[in-house]
C-alpha cells in the first residue's frame, strides 16, 4: 500500500467543483463564460491609482491584525449609514481574505465537533466544507424550486438541541432572491429564545434592484447581537482576484474570530486596504452599483423575452436563473455541458448546490459583463 492510501481525508466527499468542472470545460472549447462569478471588464482606474499609491508610499508591510484601522474605521461609518447599527472598528471589524475566508473562520471559531449547522440550499459550496472540516453536521433546509421563498415553520422544524449555527445569505447565490424585511424579523423571532449564532452572507449586500433594500442582519437587533455578518470587496469593486472582504460582529464574538484569523492569514494585504480606505469616503463608489448592475439584468432579459426560457428577474446579485424546461427535460448537468460544447456558452447547473442534486431544470448565468459579451450570449440563448 503506498503512503497516500493511508492518508484519512479530512474531506471524502468533497470533489472538484462545478466551478472548475465547467471552467476548463468552456477554456477547451472557447465557449463565451457567464459561468463564473467574476466581471470581465476593468475596475475604476481610481481604485488601482490608489492601491499604487499606497505601494509607492510604503505601505507594504504587515497590516495590523484585524486590519488597517481607517479602513475598519470606514467601514463602521458606511455600516451605520446604512443600516443604523454602530459596531466599534476596534473591536468589532476585521478585514479578511475575501468573503470565504471570513465565513470559514467564523465556523472554525464556533463550532464542535457533532455541533449542527443549518445551511439553507442551494448554497454557495463553501459553507459545507468549512461546516464538515470542523467536525459539524450540516443540516440542510431545501428552497422550493418554484419561487426559492423560506418556508419558516419548516425551517424552524430543523432546529434542535445541537444547533449551534445558521448560515444566510441574502442577496441569495443562486436564485437571486433577498430576504424581506419580513422574513429577517421571522428570523430573529424563530433564533430569539435560543443560543445559536447566525452567519449572514452578505457579499451582494450593494447589488439590489427594484427599488428594494438590502435587508442586513445587523439592522435588526437580536439577530445583530448573534450575528457574523460577511463581506466582499472584490464583488462591489469589480476586483474578485484581490480577495478583499470584512466581517463585522460584536465584540464577543469577534474576539473569539480573531483568535481563528490570526493564526490562518494574521493580516490581508496591506497597500489594498489603505486604498479601499480612501476609496470608500466617496459612497457614491457603492451606492450606484444597484443602478449600473440593474441595467446589465434589464439588458440580459430584455433580448431573452422572445427565447424559450422561463425566468423571474433576478432581485439582487450579478446572477440570473433561467429555467429550460420548455427546451429539453434533461438533466441540468448535461445541458449545461451541451451549451457549452455545441453553441460555445457556458452556465453553471444548480442541482450541484441543492439536496441529492435535485434538478430544476435551471442554470445559472452571471450578467457582471461587457454589453457586448450578453449580446453574443443572448444570442446562442435565443436561437435554442
Amino acid at each position: 500500500m503506498t503512503f497516500s492510501k493511508k492518508i484519512r481525508s479530512k474531506l471524502p466527499a468533497v470533489k472538484t467543483t462545478i466551478f472548475t468542472t465547467v471552467g476548463i470545460l468552456a477554456r477547451k472549447h472557447k465557449a463565451i463564460d457567464l459561468s463564473q462569478g467574476f466581471p470581465n471588464f476593468t475596475a475604476d482606474k481610481k481604485l488601482m491609482t490608489l492601491v499604487n499609491d499606497a505601494m509607492h508610499s510604503g505601505h507594504n508591510q504587515y497590516a495590523a491584525m484585524p486590519g488597517y484601522f481607517g479602513l475598519r474605521e470606514i467601514i463602521s461609518k458606511k455600516i451605520e449609514s446604512l443600516h443604523r447599527k454602530s459596531y466599534n472598528p476596534e473591536k468589532e471589524i476585521t478585514i479578511t481574505v475575501g468573503a470565504t475566508q471570513a465565513i470559514y473562520t467564523a465556523v472554525t471559531a464556533f463550532v464542535h465537533p457533532g455541533d449542527e449547522v443549518i445551511v439553507i440550499k442551494p448554497a454557495y459550496d463553501c459553507y459545507e466544507p468549512a461546516i464538515t472540516i470542523n467536525g459539524g453536521i450540516p443540516i440542510y433546509y431545501q428552497l422550493s424550486a418554484a419561487d426559492y421563498k423560506v418556508d419558516w415553520e419548516a425551517f424552524k422544524a430543523k432546529i434542535t438541541s445541537k444547533t449551534k449555527m445558521v448560515i444566510i445569505n441574502t442577496p441569495h447565490n443562486p436564485s437571486g432572491r433577498i430576504f424581506s424585511k419580513e422574513e429577517m424579523l421571522k428570523l430573529q423571532e424563530i433564533l430569539r429564545p435560543t443560543n445559536i449564532i447566525l452567519i449572514s452572507d452578505e457579499v451582494y449586500e450593494h447589488i439590489v434592484f427594484d427599488g428594494q433594500e438590502h435587508q442586513s442582519a445587523s439592522r435588526f437587533d437580536d439577530l445583530a447581537s448573534r450575528s457574523l455578518i460577511c463581506a466582499s470587496f472584490g464583488k462591489t469593486f469589480h476586483v474578485t482576484g484581490w480577495k478583499m472582504g470584512y466581517c463585522v460582529a460584536p465584540a464577543g464574538l469577534m474576539h473569539e474570530f480573531r483568535k481563528v484569523h490570526q493564526f490562518a492569514v494574521f493580516c490581508v494585504d496591506h497597500p489594498v486596504q489603505r486604498a479601499l480606505a480612501k476609496y470608500l469616503q466617496n459612497e457614491n463608489h457603492y451606492l450606484t452599483l444597484n443602478q449600473f448592475y440593474q441595467d446589465k439584468r434589464d439588458y440580459f432579459l430584455t433580448r431573452l423575452k422572445d427565447s424559450r426560457f422561463k425566468f423571474h428577474a433576478t432581485e439582487g446579485t450579478y446572477f440570473q436563473l433561467l429555467d429550460y424546461s420548455d427546451i429539453t427535460q434533461e438533466g441540468d448537468e448535461n445541458v449545461s455541458k451541451r451549451l457549452i460544447i455545441d453553441h460555445k456558452l457556458a452556465s453553471i447547473p444548480i442541482s450541484s448546490f441543492n439536496v441529492n442534486n435535485r434538478n430544476d431544470k435551471v442554470l445559472r448565468f452571471c450578467f457582471a459583463k461587457k454589453k457586448e459579451t450578453l449580446e453574443k450570449a443572448t444570442n446562442i440563448l435565443c436561437g435554442l
